[in-house]
């Protein structure tokens, strides 16, 4: 490669306009003995907790500058009106307007969602167990009228049928209010409770409910129960998390028996049990924490299954307790580990156990009959595909329900006889504007990393598509907190791959998609390796033929943004453009401020910068913020928005103010941000389709096929 020929294809395609200048206002910091100088700290709001809450709070200084951002990108990306409309027509085109799932059993009913022509939020409804005709119980674009911003929350029904909790959130802060609805009746009760994790666990009276509360740092810190009629402020407290580090939910059981308070972080987890038909109980203890000692509880009848990382079992194994006293000293193996075979959840029937694995980082459904110890697992002939588990509402059933599909088959839903095998497919995904499978190969293959690991890589492209070095491709990755990026079905790539594009995913350390191991390998002391991968699996595409380094262009958002961040910092040659969703590039000063919402329970994740020296040195070594430097940055976007309290707009902020002051070339860098939105960006499903057509108009702006 020509690095002189790459970066004016890169840059060529954009006509220069004058960036926004950020003020520069420094702050020094000093940990450890050791100083840094923050330029653009003012960018932070100093209201943050109240601003996540009411917007219209934000420094007008702040605003300013987000808004000539926002008009900076607007003017960049001008000439690519019509060709994002283009790209939203053909990505709507491929979506079922009218879509709906397949309604899941429960009782005398079977319950669903759906959406209408046009709709952007679903609605849930229900039909007579054995079908008929639907009763919408809550109706997402009803609710979400006017609203700049809305999303849905839970959405839980009574065990009698008789009732709903539902939440919702109209800022993007995801600070959820719950509501409980009369079914009969189709109002809403008076009950309205503010400041939520966003759903509820009804007892088994269903004359109440339990739920997480948020405090002012957006931290579930307390599980409360509420009575149904009175007022939120009387609510009993029933459980208090007082360390910071660790996030905390509630649950129940199919069998409607128990509540579960589950308190966890990335690598720690604990459980209480209380009976729901005794919501005045005080939670008993399970197993007390213990570092790095994880475990899941599920019902099984007279028994707890508890899927564990216990006494070694880094890939997890599965052991029973008797309901009577779950304690850990009569935990009872039932499923040895096996080392490689990464056991990711477990599902309890009253005749059958089942549990989602993953092994050769491919996933798979096993299923043991719990009389005779029997095991088979449900096949999958493809080379890569992604494998989801619902489950079922009910407990006496021998029918679960699994989904389906690869890069190149549309999703398809099966309920699954665990008996007698059989498979019935209920749906299958369509794309009304047409999907021939046979027009598309996927494949998977296998980069060689420095360290010679081998980092998965799955790939979508046309059979048309010339394997010369020529085409240019889409390379997605994340790489943190053990999440696997499945080779799932995406309607949305096919308009990068009908254009010529090679879509990737590199399935990076830092994930768990091939055991436990690949997830430790990529965090904390090791996490350089995750950038390293992704680094490994652009070349090998290139090495391969797949495509050429001025033809790359890297996609992540959130953790997967700070990968962005870090590839572009270490290796800028190497991509013709970079996407940013949501990144959390401010890694240092994120983790060394112990108010923002997620620092203390990231600490496992990252390290604790505040208390340990060694950390702090790790993290600086690698937080994309704090190592911008003097070298030619290939054109950057990043995407954000204002009130997100996973990845705070400031860091996006400061990150592409100081890329800026750094690069020695000329390309672009981009930000854009939602005013309105959160993390997961815009709320409407059409309207999240602008945002991709926004991201992918970019993409093809700078390999040169806007």
């Amino acid at each position: 490669m020509n690095p002189e020929r790459s970066a004016m294809t890169r840059r060529q395609y954009f006509k220069p306009q004058p960036a926004p200048t950020t003020l520069k206002r420094p702050v020094e910091d000093t940990r450890h003995g050791i100083s840094r100088t923050d330029e653009y700290a003012w960018l932070r709001a100093a209201n943050w907790q109240e601003m996540f809450k009411n917007p219209a709070t934000l420094d007008p200084a702040i605003r300013t500058h987000l808004e000539a951002e926002n008009a900076y990108q607007d003017a960049l990306m001008g000439n690519t009106l019509e060709l994002r409309q283009n790209l939203f027509e053909e990505m709507k085109g491929r979506i079922k307007e009218d879509d709906s799932s397949v309604p899941m059993k429960d009782g005398a009913y079977a319950y669903g969602s759906s959406f209408r022509l046009g709709g952007q939020y679903p609605r849930y409804f229900r039909t007579p167990r054995e079908g008929g005709p639907q009763t919408i119980l809550l109706d997402g674009d009803k609710e979400g009228e006017g609203a700049a911003y809305f999303s849905l929350g839970g959405i839980d029904h009574s065990n009698d049928h008789k009732k709903l909790i539902w939440g919702y959130d109209d800022k993007g802060s995801e600070f959820y209010t719950l509501k409980i609805r009369d079914l009969e009746s189709g109002i809403d009760l008076e009950d309205v409770i503010e400041n939520t994790g966003g759903s509820g666990e009804w007892n088994s009276e269903n004359t109440g409910f339990f739920y997480t509360r948020l405090d002012d740092n957006h931290r579930p810190s307390q599980i409360f129960y509420h009575d149904i009629g009175q007022a939120a402020s009387q609510d009993r407290l029933v459980y208090e998390e007082t360390d910071p580090g660790f996030f905390m939910d509630v649950g129940g059981t199919r069998l409607r028996d128990w509540i579960m308070i589950s308190v966890s972080d990335h690598e720690t987890s604990e459980y209480r049990l209380l009976p729901a038909n005794q919501p005045d109980a005080e939670p008993v203890l399970v197993k007390a924490r213990e570092t790095g000692v994880q475990y899941d509880l599920e019902e099984g009848g007279d028994v707890f299954f508890i899927l564990t990382n216990s006494g070694g079992a880094k890939d997890f194994r599965i052991m029973t307790a008797p309901v009577s006293d779950p304690r850990e000293e009569n935990w009872t193996e039932l499923v040895p580990h096996e080392p490689g075979r990464l056991i990711l959840s477990v599902i309890g029937f009253r005749n059958f156990l089942v549990w989602l694995e993953r092994r050769d980082g491919l996933p798979r459904i096993v299923v043991r009959q719990r009389d005779t110890g029997e095991e088979h697992a449900v096949a999958f002939e493809e080379e890569a595909y992604s494998l989801g588990l619902a489950g079922s509402y009910e407990y006496d059933t021998e029918t679960i329900r699994f989904s389906y599909s690869s890069m190149t088959t549309p999703a398809q839903v099966f309920d699954y006889d665990m008996r007698t095998r059989e498979r019935v497919l209920l749906k299958t995904q369509e794309v009304p504007s047409g999907h021939n499978a046979a027009d598309y190969v996927t494949r998977r293959l296998m980069a060689p990393a420095p360290d010679g690991e081998l980092v998965p890589v799955s790939v979508l492209y046309r059979k048309d598509t010339k394997l010369d070095g020529s085409a240019p491709c889409l390379l997605y990755g994340y790489g943190s907190y053990g999440i696997t990026i499945p080779a799932s079905f995406n309607t949305n790539c096919l308009s990068l791959v009908d254009r010529g594009f090679v879509y990737a995913i590199a399935h990076i350390r830092g994930g768990k998609d091939k055991g436990y191991t690949w997830y430790d390998d990529g965090k904390r002391g090791n996490k350089t390796n995750t950038f390293s991968d992704f680094i490994a699996a652009g070349r090998h595409l290139v090495a391969e033929g797949f495509t050429g380094h001025d033809r790359i262009v890297a996609q992540g958002g959130s953790a997967g943004g700070m990968l962005m961040g870090a590839v572009a910092n270490m290796a800028p040659a190497d991509f013709a453009g970079i996407i940013a969703e949501v990144p959390f590039v401010d890694v240092l000063n994120t983790m060394l401020d112990a108010t923002l919402p997620l620092t203390p329970p990231e600490w496992p994740e990252w390290g604790n910068p505040i208390e340990s020296e060694e950390d702090y040195r790790t993290i600086a070594s690698y937080s994309p913020y704090d190592n911008v430097s003097a070298q030619d940055y290939p054109p950057i976007l990043a995407v954000a928005g204002l009130t997100d309290p996973r990845v705070t707009y400031w860091e996006p902020a400061k990150w592409v103010a100081k890329l800026r002051t750094h690069t020695t070339g000329d390309s672009p860098i981009l930000f854009k941000i939602n005013m309105d939105a959160g993390h997961a960006g815009a709320s409407g499903r059409f309207s999240r389709l602008e945002e991709v057509a926004y991201g992918y108009a970019f993409a093809l702006k700078v390999v040169g096929k806007a």
